[in-house]
């Protein structure tokens, strides 16, 4: 009975999301390609755009902290969740014309291109705090593991899904049918939260929300907490050395995100059809590594941090199968380098993610999941803008051709993951469980006093 009723409370986590995947894989298969490849953006402001919404991953921690003061009938993430979530898919509505308009080079496209994709940032910033959040308090520290995994599948499985909904409904681009795929956006993400959020968070008494308050000492202690954080990074050295990490990372994992379609058409001459399957080979390899983790976790004592660098080695050789495939016109290598890439992603984010999860202290835990959302968001910015300058500087400026250019792009981005795995090495939970409330409430009271 106990084992069936974590499997239905993870299965409802999971389900939260369904949507969140499903937006994601339709910015970075779809959007991307339709708007460089098809109309003719320029690929910096396009994946800029993509990007944006993680430059303003600061904007977690602040959701964090306004999620654990100010509660909503009681409850300090269902809202949160759900009201981010609607706001971000309403964006959705909006990016076909979005896209016309950027291929066009209007100057009032970009501006409020710009304008949309910051008001999605700020929602999903909310959305992703008060997700992991959700999990870390519903969960305890031994169930967290299975619980990401299963939530990461939902997710992969979610993109596989809107690859395939993309690729029945648009096979070539038509501003009709992108318009029909992407108002299915806020029915998608309004059920599958409702079906995971409704009765999963307990609710807490005026009385309860107070004494929890003043145990985490964060009424007398309010501060700011961009700055708290901030000087948490300076006085911790396992809390820099994370934070670090999981940046590289990111950046490591998805910097080729952006511009992967684009890279099929202009090497490879691939249809849309044909480089949307991108999406369901890596996601297939990202639900392998899963099921290769389970099985090994069950046999042997593997340390997160062990399945973590395991999966970013694996990522560095999908990535470098990918770079000789551009190198050598060989397109039979895409695939395989794009599954060998995807069961590294997949090892890599449940061993990173539950590490994330551990990486947090009792009564804080919106603070610190804020934290690691930044620098994931700031991961994921900086990889998004990255794609761009080096496709425009590499391609676009006639400075090499496609083929040269995606080998270099994809290498660098191997060495940046190897490079992350190298500051991995030297981060402990252990350690870090070290920092006080007494550490953290310093950090506050200098902040209140500055």
């Amino acid at each position: 009975m106990k084992f069936l009723r974590l499997a239905f409370k993870t299965l409802r986590l999971a389900m939260i999301r369904i949507g969140v995947g499903w937006m994601f894989a339709l910015l970075t298969f779809n959007f991307n390609r339709v708007a460089i490849h098809e109309l003719g953006a320029l690929a910096i402001i396009v994946t800029s755009l993509i990007g944006l919404h993680h430059f303003i991953s600061f904007f977690q921690v602040y959701w964090g902290r306004l999620a654990d003061h100010h509660p909503f009938f009681g409850y300090r993430r269902t809202p949160y969740i759900l009201g981010s979530g609607l706001v971000a898919s309403i964006v959705f509505i909006t990016l076909p014309s979005v896209a016309i308009g950027l291929g066009e080079r209007s100057s009032a496209a970009i501006i409020g291109a710009f304008g949309l994709l910051f008001i999605f940032g700020v929602a999903m910033a909310a959305n992703g705090t008060s997700n992991n959040s959700l999990v870390a308090e519903v969960t305890s520290e031994k169930e967290r593991g299975g619980v990401i995994a299963v939530v990461w599948t939902f997710i992969i499985i979610s993109g596989i899904v809107s690859a395939a909904v993309a690729k029945q409904i648009m096979p070539v681009y038509e501003p009709q049918k992108m318009q029909f795929l992407y108002n299915l956006t806020p029915f998608i993400v309004l059920i599958s939260s409702l079906i995971g959020l409704i009765g999963m968070e307990r609710r807490i008494t005026p009385e309860e929300h107070v004494a929890l308050m003043k145990q985490q000492r964060l009424e007398a202690q309010p501060g700011n907490p961009f700055r708290v954080a901030w000087r948490l990074m300076g006085s911790n050295g396992q809390v820099r050395s994370f934070f670090v990490f999981i940046m590289l990372a990111i950046t490591g994992v998805f910097l080729q995100d952006a511009i992967l379609e684009v890279f099929g058409a202009e090497v490879f001459n691939m249809t849309i059809e044909e480089t949307t399957s991108f999406q369901q080979s890596w996601g297939g390899g990202v639900l392998l590594g899963m099921l290769i983790m389970g099985i090994l976790s069950g046999m042997l004592p593997i340390s997160k941090k062990t399945i973590a660098t395991i999966g970013g080695l694996g990522i560095a050789l999908g990535l470098g199968m990918i770079a000789l495939s551009s190198l050598y016109y060989q397109r039979p290598l895409v695939m395989p380098g794009l599954l060998i890439m995807g069961m590294g992603t997949g090892l890599f984010n449940v061993g990173a993610l539950s590490m994330t999860m551990d990486m947090t202290v009792e009564g804080f835990v919106g603070l610190y999941m804020g934290l690691w959302g930044m620098a994931q968001g700031l991961g994921n910015g900086l990889a998004n803008v990255l794609s761009g300058v080096l496709h425009t500087s590499l391609i676009e400026t006639g400075l090499f051709t496609p083929s040269i250019a995606y080998s270099l792009i994809f290498g660098f981005e191997a060495l940046i993951m190897i490079t992350a795995i190298g500051v991995l090495r030297g981060v402990s939970v252990q350690e870090f469980k070290g920092l006080s409330r007494a550490d953290i409430g310093r950090a506050m009271a200098f902040d209140t006093a500055g």
